[in-house]
């Protein structure tokens, strides 16, 4: 069997320039590459590809739909702080899990939901 090496995740923004800076400078991802109406970013081996789409439904009126990724992450509480002090938009509080994570959810600037997590 085949092994899956990377994982990138792709979504439709409705202002790339606008998104762009909010995950480079907010959620502290990096450059890896751009095309017209695409940002390639990443953060260590979270990586998303975002594509200007602007007639695209606004996620945030997805409701659970707007999920695109739980991130597992080495130092969660560290990440936590970061974000705190980025002004991320949190939708659910660090806390630690019944289910052996220690995890919190945010809220992109186009209204994608992400949880980041970090095993017990």
């Amino acid at each position: 069997m085949s092994e899956i090496t990377g994982v990138r995740f792709v979504l439709a923004v409705l202002n790339l320039d606008r998104s762009t800076d909010y995950y480079t400078s907010v959620l502290g991802l990096g450059i890896d590459f751009e095309a017209p109406g695409w940002s390639f970013l990443s953060r260590g081996s979270f990586r998303v590809m975002l594509g200007e789409c602007i007639d695209a439904i606004p996620p945030g009126e997805l409701g659970d739909h707007s999920y695109y990724g739980y991130i597992t992450v080495a130092d969660v509480d560290a990440l936590y702080a970061e974000y705190q002090q980025s002004g991320v938009q949190f939708t659910q509080l660090l806390a630690s899990k019944p289910w052996g994570m220690r995890e919190f959810g945010i809220r992109t600037l186009d209204g994608h939901r992400l949880m980041f997590g970090q095993e017990l």
